[in-house]
């Protein structure tokens, strides 16, 4: 199992603040790696940098053996690195499969085709397909953004935490939805509040403490690690 993302030295910031410290992690290819840590520790931020949003300051980023560090956002995900915002980020007076349509765009035809089978795999979205995205649930909308990832064909996707907001029911539907997807071989990035529910299904995770890398393990290790579990297992 070969690295897919590697990421090593990375700093970046806004203006004067910088928010990362020589991050480094790595991502192997088929796998769930999840990032764990509080409020303000750098996640959003970090994944926003992954995706070329946020300019790296210093450090590389490598994916599927090329060097992303100076791409637009737009080439990375041409090579396939997808970013799922937190937010979600709609496209709010086009209909759910019009905003299928404009992310599929990214493929041509190999994206179009791709519909089909997720409208399926996301019967709320089949049956939501003609109403506008903006009238969608909470719940519906974080659907929707995920399925709008996959219209593009990743190779691994960056999640910023896809439970936020949601009731618990959905949750479970959610990290399903996440469970399913690694297993059809999409590697994935991903931050998520819940961090029992992220490390329980995660191959590998980081903890990340002020924009730093301090802890990694199996997600296993994690989960039972005390300063692990104090800090935001409740225990």
């Amino acid at each position: 199992m070969s690295d897919l993302l590697a990421v090593d030295g990375l700093r970046a910031g806004y203006g004067n603040i910088e928010v990362l410290h020589d991050v480094s992690l790595v991502l192997r290819e088929g796998t769930l790696c999840a990032i764990v840590g509080a409020n303000g520790a750098g996640k959003t931020t970090l994944l926003m940098t992954l995706a070329g949003i946020v300019p790296a300051r210093a450090g590389t980023v490598t994916f599927d053996g090329a060097d992303l560090t100076r791409m637009s956002s737009h080439q990375r995900v041409h090579h396939g690195l997808v970013l799922v915002p937190e937010g979600r980020r709609m496209l709010p007076g086009m209909t759910v499969e019009e905003n299928l349509q404009v992310a599929a765009a990214v493929r041509g035809a190999e994206g179009f085709a791709r519909i089909p089978e997720l409208l399926d795999r996301f019967s709320i979205l089949r049956t939501r397909r003609n109403v506008p995205a903006g009238s969608l649930s909470g719940g519906e909308q974080q659907m929707l953004a995920i399925a709008r990832a996959l219209a593009i064909g990743p190779k691994a996707l960056l999640l910023d935490e896809p439970s936020m907001g949601l009731a618990p029911k959905l949750v479970d539907e959610i990290f399903a939805i996440v469970a399913d997807e690694r297993r059809r071989g999409t590697s994935i990035l991903l931050i998520e509040q819940n961090a029992r529910r992220a490390l329980a299904l995660a191959d590998h995770a980081y903890v990340l403490e002020r924009g730093r890398t301090v802890l990694e393990g199996s997600g296993q290790e994690l989960a039972t690690h005390r300063d692990v579990v104090a800090a935001y297992l409740g225990g």
